[in-house]
């Protein structure tokens, strides 16, 4: 790995980095002078965006292929930061998959399980020792407006996005007291590489751009931001509707969103 640049804020890891809103905010996170870890499976994805972000931000782009999913994926980033300054970690990788449980992969599943929860879990841990240790540090994670009620059609998905933000919300209360901030992101529908793996149509949906200028915003603080309108309208008009009620609200929603025209991966 390389060594912190001249004048860097010091590195920001960024999951999920070849697509998406973990791209846009990669890209935004180079501009403000950060020294960048790339973490993604697409390795020629992760090789192209380090190509086009020395331009914008003359800094040190390390990339680093990695599958999440796997414990030899998961592995290798943990031993890329272990003695790393990441003074930024935006664990953006995560993906979903539509239709009923009961007709899904199982296998699939349990794989997004992992990517969705036990490698946030495991990097939080690492990041949030060292950043301790340091006494400062912005840990980012991703929930949605789906992780406040479950939801038929993405039951498992729900139930990852609502481990995430409730992990967030706990960890913002053990770190703060410690110079650690953990911002906890919970957009609605947005147009990226998610939404064509999980088997979805995105209507009024937020841009990857939208969602990164909103983190970036909320750098060096904790708490929880709904990037994009209608995370803001659907989160702060269910907030007082009964959670029943709520997820039979939700589980319209998604079915209204599902592509009808193809099966979504593993049904």
């Amino acid at each position: 790995m390389s060594n912190v640049a001249p004048n860097s804020k010091g590195t920001a890891l960024v999951t999920g980095a070849s697509d998406g809103i973990g791209r846009a905010t990669a890209k935004a996170l180079g501009k403000l002078g950060y020294d960048l870890l790339l973490v993604a499976r697409r390795e020629a994805a992760l090789r192209q965006l380090a190509d086009e972000l020395p331009l914008q931000a003359g800094r040190v782009v390390d990339v680093l292929p990695a599958d999440l999913s796997t414990g030899q994926g998961l592995a290798l980033v943990r031993d890329a930061i272990s003695g790393r300054d990441v003074s930024v970690a935006v664990l953006a990788a995560g993906y979903g998959l539509a239709g009923e449980l009961i007709s899904s992969d199982i296998a699939d599943e349990l794989a997004m399980v992992d990517v969705n929860c036990r490698s946030v879990l495991a990097l939080s841990h690492d990041l949030a020792q060292s950043m301790v240790r340091r006494g400062s540090g912005q840990l980012v994670l991703f929930g949605s407006i789906v992780a406040f009620q479950g939801s038929g059609g993405i039951a498992n998905y729900a139930a990852t996005k609502a481990y995430v933000q409730t992990l967030a919300e706990g960890l913002r209360m053990e770190l703060a007291p410690k110079g650690v901030q953990v911002l906890s992101v919970a957009p609605g529908p947005v147009n990226t590489g998610f939404a064509a793996r999980a088997g979805m149509k995105m209507g009024a949906a937020a841009t990857p751009e939208e969602v990164a200028a909103a983190i970036i915003t909320a750098l060096g603080r904790s708490g929880t931001i709904r990037p994009g309108f209608l995370a803001k309208l659907l989160g702060y008009n269910m907030a007082l509707t009964p959670r029943p009620l709520r997820t039979r609200l939700m589980t319209r929603i998604q079915a209204g969103m599902l592509d009808r025209s193809r099966k979504a991966p593993g049904l």
